[in-house]
């Protein structure tokens, strides 16, 4: 195959896959540590008038589901990408830290957890995926 088209098709499923993990997780979220009593997170109008109300615990899945996200998308473009893999493992971490980085500006969390997530769940994620990727290559 073509590299330029398999780079292309690579890009879509990496960007594919981890949206979908980390809707995955987004998802399912709410079951394994619910939200404070009287939040109201179906909205971002909601969450930000409620996010006062969040405790520590409230920010690890939000944290993981942006972190595995991004690992498992820089994961499958390591796999997947005809030639500059470490590259393209970075691309799309930067596109996942665009994502956040887009959350930071309009939800209104506290700052020690918008420094975290965006710290630590992008770029390292995208670094350890490829990493481990060349590593068994």
């Amino acid at each position: 195959m073509n590299p330029i088209i398999k780079n292309i098709l690579a890009v879509i499923v990496a960007i594919f896959a981890g949206g979908a993990v980390n809707m995955a997780i987004v998802t399912i979220s709410g079951s394994i540590i619910p939200p404070p009593e009287g939040a109201d997170v179906k909205t971002m109008e909601g969450l930000n008038a409620s996010i006062h109300l969040f405790e520590g615990k409230h920010f690890i899945m939000p944290f993981l589901a942006h972190a595995i996200g991004t690992f498992v998308g820089a994961l499958i473009i390591s796999i997947l990408a005809a030639n500059n893999k470490f590259k393209f493992a970075i691309g799309i971490s930067i596109f996942n830290f665009l994502g956040g980085l887009i959350m930071v500006l309009s939800l209104d969390a506290p700052l020690w957890f918008e420094l975290t997530d965006l710290i630590f769940a992008y770029i390292p994620m995208g670094i350890l995926a490829n990493k481990l990727i060349s590593r068994n290559r």
